[in-house]
């Protein structure tokens, strides 16, 4: 296929300003082209907490420059001789995850042969800040074009719109992944701590896979209404005193923790699990490690464990339960050429819950 006439550009982060709604657009060179990859022209694109972290290099240092966004949907306008599985034209959704050894890196790798790409100990490359198996660097979503190799591409099912599929790509992920891990479904009951982006599709998945009982647990009374007219059907202010603890004491089966702090009630919160219950961190703290309790673990036979994205697979399950079930999230749309401010607004917390930057000449 001919070398396509469209320029590849987008708003990148050149230091740690751009976090502060600094980012410049220009154009980029995109990964050098094999013929397993697809370029995608990018009609939405989910921005995401994480985008914000690693542009001011919050968990580690970032490889300036850097274009993020990691929630992408368009449609495929190049496409590789050796793809399957995908057409010209198609409309697809990459998450955070771009590549994986996917064998080729010493051997057959157990993770990426058993669909858990996710966890590949030999390459895990970013869709954005990583590289590529030949060194060259990812690139995001907030931009026009994205090129990625076509496993990580997720064909959009009908009957969700694009604005709504992009922010599941990762933040829907992140949660469905643990939620059907740990068994939620009828006769269980979910706790899902932080009502934020996150948070708030840990509730919309927790009631589509049928949890008896959902609780939302936030620091305060501020988010109890968004969290009812979610599906909640519990919510606890964990910052505002009372004796919620006590009350809610060996109630739930399994917590998904959604905060991206060191500073969430940890030893109160495993007190609300019943023995053998589980905790799941997947929000990342940028502040330091956590202090574990183990007597409390210890004590009730409780798991405390980790989850990360969801894998191309786990995606598409994730996708089907929401046409299934009509899974809609609180998404607001906002023009690509704002995402400046719009990482702004959701650095002060004005998300309700999730923006989709949206390039209008789709």
């Amino acid at each position: 296929m001919s070398t396509p006439s469209y320029t590849f550009s987008g708003w990148m982060g050149l230091d740690k300003d751009a976090a502060n709604g600094h980012m410049v657009w220009q154009s980029y060179t995109p990964k050098p082209w094999e013929e397993t990859d697809i370029d995608i022209k990018i009609s939405h694109c989910g921005v995401c907490a994480s985008d914000l972290c690693v542009l001011r290099s919050g968990w580690r240092p970032t490889p300036y420059p850097c274009l993020v966004g990691h929630e992408i949907i368009g449609h495929i306008t190049r496409i590789g001789t050796q793809v399957k599985g995908l057409q010209l034209g198609d409309r697809v959704g990459v998450g955070p995850q771009s590549d994986s050894c996917r064998g080729r890196v010493n051997g057959p790798c157990i993770e990426c042969s058993t669909g858990n790409e996710k966890y590949c100990p030999n390459l895990w490359t970013g869709t954005y800040a990583g590289k590529y198996m030949d060194g060259s660097p990812s690139y995001g979503g907030y931009a026009l074009y994205n090129r990625v190799p076509a496993h990580f591409a997720v064909k959009i099912p009908e009957g969700i719109e694009s604005s709504a599929a992009a922010p599941m790509l990762c933040a829907g992920a992140t949660v469905y992944a643990p939620l059907k891990q740990y068994g939620c479904g009828p006769g269980k009951r979910v706790g899902i701590l932080g009502v934020g982006g996150l948070g708030h599709f840990g509730i919309l998945f927790a009631k589509a896979l049928g949890a008896e009982r959902v609780v939302a647990l936030s620091r305060s009374q501020a988010k109890r209404e968004d969290a009812l007219a979610l599906g909640a059907d519990g919510y606890i202010a964990y910052e505002e005193g009372g004796y919620w603890v006590k009350e809610h004491a060996g109630t739930l089966d399994v917590i998904i923790s959604t905060v991206s702090s060191n500073k969430i009630p940890i030893l109160d919160a495993l007190k609300l699990l019943r023995a053998n219950g589980t905790f799941v961190q997947v929000g990342n703290p940028e502040n330091g490690p956590f202090t574990i309790p183990a007597g409390a673990l210890i004590g009730m036979g409780l798991r405390f464990a980790g989850s990360k994205i969801g894998s191309p697979s786990e995606i598409r399950d994730m996708l089907e339960l929401a046409v299934k079930k009509g899974v809609t999230p609180w998404i607001e749309e906002r023009p690509m050429g704002d995402a400046n401010e719009v990482l702004v607004d959701m650095d002060s917390g004005k998300a309700r819950y999730r923006y989709v930057l949206v390039n209008r000449s789709e």
